[in-house]
Formats: C-alpha cells, sequence, structure tokens
C-alpha cells in the first residue's frame, strides 16, 4: 500500500521545503492542499499515514477567511479526533491550538522572531529537543500550551515553541522546513521586506549567513524527529 501525507499550504507559491524532501526520501507521496485557494479538504482520512499543516501570512484568529475556517472546522472535526501523526507548524500549530482551547495572540510588547533564534528545551522536552538549537523563525503571533498537552520547548521571547498532545500531535513554532532560497524568497517579497524592520527582525542578509552557520543542526533535529515521534510514534516523553 502506498505511503501518502496529506499536506496543508496557506499560499498557491507555498513550499513543503526540507520537511517535503524528508517525507518523500522517506517513500512518502505527498497530497498538497491549499483551503484558502479554493481546494477541497478530505472528509476521511483513511488513506493517509499523517498530516502536516504548513505556516502562512495568515491568523490563526481569521475567523473571516473561509480557507482558515473551514481549516479550524476541519481539525476539530476530521483530523484531531484520529489516531494519526499530526504536526503543525508555525500558523499550523496555532490553529491546533486554538481548535484545543488555547489562546493565540502577538508578543505584548509586540516583539516578532524572524530569522534565526535559539529554542530551547523544557524539562519535559529533553528527548524532543536535546540540546537548545537555533532554529529559523517567522512569526508575530504565538499559542499558549493547550490543556493536556504537554510543553516541549520555549524561546526567551516566546515561551510557546513546541508542545505534544497524546504523544502524536505535534506543534511547532519554527520552521524546519526552510532551505536558503526559502528564506531568500520570503525577504524579498514585498509582505516579508516589510516586516524586516519589526522588533525581533533580522535582516536578509544576517538571515542568510545564519543560514549557513545553523542549518546542518536544524536539519539534523528534522531528521530524528521524522524518524522517530513523527513516523515511528516513538514515545517522547517517558
Amino acid at each position: 500500500m502506498a505511503q501518502e501525507i496529506l499536506i496543508i499550504v496557506h499560499q498557491e507559491a507555498s513550499n513543503p521545503g526540507l520537511v517535503g524532501e524528508g517525507l518523500v526520501s522517506r517513500g512518502y507521496t505527498l497530497d498538497r492542499r491549499c483551503p484558502c485557494m479554493g481546494d477541497a479538504l478530505p472528509a476521511e482520512l483513511s488513506r493517509y499515514d499523517g498530516v502536516v499543516v504548513f505556516g502562512g501570512p495568515q491568523s490563526a484568529n481569521d475567523d473571516h477567511i473561509p480557507g482558515i475556517r473551514a481549516e479550524l472546522d476541519w481539525l476539530e472535526a476530521t483530523v484531531l479526533p484520529t489516531d494519526m501523526p499530526v504536526l503543525g507548524i508555525c500558523l499550523g500549530a496555532q490553529q491546533i491550538a486554538r481548535v484545543m482551547g488555547a489562546k493565540v495572540a502577538p508578543h505584548p510588547k509586540g516583539v516578532v522572531e524572524i530569522g534565526y533564534w535559539e529554542v530551547s528545551p523544557t524539562e519535559a522536552g529533553q528527548a524532543f529537543l536535546p540540546a537548545p538549537t537555533m532554529f529559523y523563525q517567522w512569526h508575530a503571533e504565538t499559542f499558549e500550551i493547550p490543556a493536556g498537552a504537554i510543553h516541549l520547548a520555549g524561546s526567551s521571547s516566546f515561551p510557546g515553541q513546541a508542545y505534544v498532545y497524546n504523544n502524536r500531535i505535534f506543534g511547532i513554532e519554527f520552521h524546519p522546513e526552510m532551505t536558503r532560497q526559502m528564506i531568500d524568497r520570503w525577504c524579498s517579497s514585498e509582505t516579508g521586506s516589510s516586516k524586516l524592520s519589526l522588533c525581533g527582525a533580522q535582516q536578509h542578509k544576517e538571515q542568510l549567513k545564519n543560514h549557513d552557520l545553523f542549518a546542518s543542526a536544524s536539519k539534523s533535529w528534522l531528521d530524528q524527529f521524522l524518524d522517530g515521534p513523527f513516523l515511528s510514534g516513538s514515545n517522547i516523553t517517558s
């Protein structure tokens, strides 16, 4: 039986990056859906081996956007009740957290995280993230940890960086999928470039320099995460 992962993206040009490459290299095909561009969400998930919900420029609180509202309803009614592995990245993690009753909001002082910032494990997250690691970030909002979930990692400005619920539903605020080309595109876009003046945003050249320094460690973590808790279901909190 073919192995297939359902991936949810939020813009026409969205790229699953290293996460997509990692899944394909492990023998999975990807079913890409973009509800914000009109794609339907499957009502039944038995054909899939997992779901990944990626980031995007929208907010998890954007109920007025039909695609976001559809995703929130679908996550609650169709995805979370299953027993399959689920990964939310940035906006995806925020959407899952919101569906589970947690607050999603900006930093109270208007700080953002854009560029490479250090993420550290909590006491419960040592197996998930063995050591503080520099990960790529691009967000102004973050999630509170949902009730019943385990807080796995945080950063100095945004304590909500990772959680797990029921050992299979993962939410991460950082972006392990990033390639150098993706960073270049995000920073060069009209919308993206306007955000580089915000407090907590690294400049384009600094981000590329940091990618050269920190991408290898981020990729190593991603490989361990895919092979471990996400695809094999190994318990990372015991």
